[in-house]
């Protein structure tokens, strides 16, 4: 297999591969002539299209970054990133020219580092480049399309330059786009496409050669609701699939918040907050916050003597208690307890911080620093 998979940035070379008898002329007439020709056209896949790689193993990280140091232009874009990522889904945030963008290029072997360097699945992007680029898929932010190309002919280019063969490339073709739900639509030409099949085109040849990992940059830019669901669903069945990882770079933090299990915050080219979605979900439920009626004081009593720390936090005249509950005990027994002491339990709720309060947080304790440098500049 060819090492070189970047190649989601498609650039019009003014060369289309070998015609096929089961390939478009580019019109809805030759669609309707290539259906014609249906003993030769392969079938779609049952579901998402094979990843001939087995997927990583839990002790082994998905991406690993080495103090990772890019300089563009003369200026430092990223500054010294570290850490090792093995979520299913890892999402990257940050505000505008936080360094999202020039990290995923970075992945792709698009620039060098300064200093430091990652890998993929353990393969250095540095010094292994070609192996790294080929257990990766590539969906950009930006339409990099041959206009007039159809999409079947523009995903099984996408397959070869992957490095599938020919007649390989055109089968996972074909299999991608009915996948992404284009499968009746394959043969019109990606110009005349709606902004939902062009971004559908652009996750299908992401998906063309099996990769481990995708790499997802805003893939649910400028998309009206359904199309964003649609797209949200595709994301959520690769994740769910074990087949391959995702990495899902967004500026739209309920996207991943829904998908994600690991969330890496960038702001001005440095890491200011990580967080392992999965397991805070998994350990805030032992933290609630309870509305009670009736006699507390006994029912506290009881729960504490079973290891339950509680703390009343009275607001609006309501019984509020905060809870911690240890391992062995659960939400059941509470109201097992509750009944046996004739206390209502009005409300139960679990401590949650919101992905947008963890965000909004890593934000000001990144300025803080920043704030107290330049106060002591003013200071000199």
């Amino acid at each position: 297999m060819s090492g070189d998979t970047s190649h989601a940035t498609v650039v019009d070379s003014g060369a289309d591969p070998a015609p096929d008898a089961e390939m478009d002329t580019g019109t809805d007439a030759a669609a309707g002539a290539a259906a014609s020709a249906a003993d030769s056209a392969p079938q779609p896949a049952a579901g998402p299209v094979a990843v001939p790689a087995a997927a990583a193993t839990p002790a082994q990280p998905v991406i690993e970054l080495d103090d990772l140091q890019v300089r563009l232009g003369g200026r430092l874009i990223l500054r010294g990133l570290s850490g090792a990522l093995t979520g299913r889904c890892i999402g990257l945030l940050g505000p505008n020219g936080a360094g999202k963008t020039t990290l995923l290029h970075t992945l792709l072997g698009f620039h060098r580092p300064s200093a430091g360097t990652a890998r993929i699945y353990g393969h250095d992007v540095v010094r292994d480049v070609d192996r790294a680029r080929s257990v990766l898929g590539y969906m950009p932010e930006n339409d990099a399309f041959v206009a007039n190309m159809s999409a079947v002919r523009l995903v099984r280019l996408m397959g070869e330059l992957s490095g599938l063969p020919a007649a390989d490339a055109l089968e996972r073709a074909h299999e991608a786009l009915f996948y992404v739900g284009l499968g009746e639509a394959r043969y019109r030409e990606v110009g005349t496409y709606s902004q939902g099949m062009k971004q559908l085109v652009k996750l299908a040849q992401a998906l063309v050669h099996g990769p481990r990992l995708l790499l997802l940059d805003e893939p649910t830019n400028a998309l009206d609701p359904p199309a964003r669901e649609r797209m949200l669903r595709h994301v959520l069945e690769i994740r769910d699939s074990g087949e391959a990882r995702v990495v899902l770079s967004s500026h739209l933090l309920r996207d991943v918040e829904r998908c994600c299990d690991e969330v890496l915050i960038l702001k001005e080219g440095r890491i200011v907050a990580y967080r392992n979605l999965e397991a805070e979900r998994r350990a805030n439920r032992k933290f609630l916050e309870l509305e009670l009626r009736g006699e507390m004081d006994g029912f506290l009593d009881a729960l504490r003597s079973r290891g339950a720390e509680c703390a009343l936090a009275p607001r609006r005249g309501r019984n509020r208690v905060k809870m911690v509950l240890p391992d062995d005990l659960e939400v059941r027994d509470l109201y097992a307890e509750a009944a046996s002491r004739q206390v209502q339990i009005r409300r139960l709720s679990y401590k949650r911080d919101s992905l947008e309060e963890i965000f909004l947080a890593a934000m000001d304790e990144a300025d803080e620093p920043d704030a107290a440098a330049a106060g002591q500049g003013g200071a000199r």
